[in-house]
């Protein structure tokens, strides 16, 4: 089986975001970043070369493989900032509602700018995430 290419690294998380280009999201990094230390009390990680992670856990797949992965995290991406809420958004769909202007994929949440979205209902569906995942 091959190696999984996204671990946690030893690489600098202010060093990663202090290159983003874009002041408005670099700034909007931060923010996230503040938001899920608070949600997972735990100290940012660089996983791969350009995911900001917080906190492990362990997933296992239905086949019985396991591997260590972060209970939230973000990316820059330079079409959107992504957050990465593991578990995937159907037991949050009250709080989908009531986000604001955003995409999903299967445990990815694509915000062009956090203005378009509500920064307290985004904060709940963080630490719902964690919380539900910390199980």
């Amino acid at each position: 089986m091959a190696e999984l290419k996204t671990k946690q690294t030893g690489g600098s998380v202010a060093g990663f975001l202090a290159k983003v280009t874009d002041p408005e999201r670099r700034k909007d990094c931060q923010t996230v970043l503040a938001l899920m230390k608070k949600a997972t009390k735990a100290e940012p990680k660089m996983w791969g070369p350009a995911i900001v992670g917080f906190g492990a856990y362990t997933y296992k797949y239905d086949s019985g493989r396991e591997l260590e992965w972060f209970l939230t995290g973000f990316s820059p991406r330079k079409a959107n900032l992504t957050l990465y809420i593991m578990g995937g958004f159907a037991r949050y769909a009250e709080l989908m509602k009531k986000l604001g202007k955003h995409k999903t994929g299967k445990s990815c949440l694509y915000i062009n700018r956090l203005s378009d979205v509500d920064s307290a209902v985004l904060e709940a569906l963080v630490k719902e995430s964690v919380a539900f995942n910390s199980r």
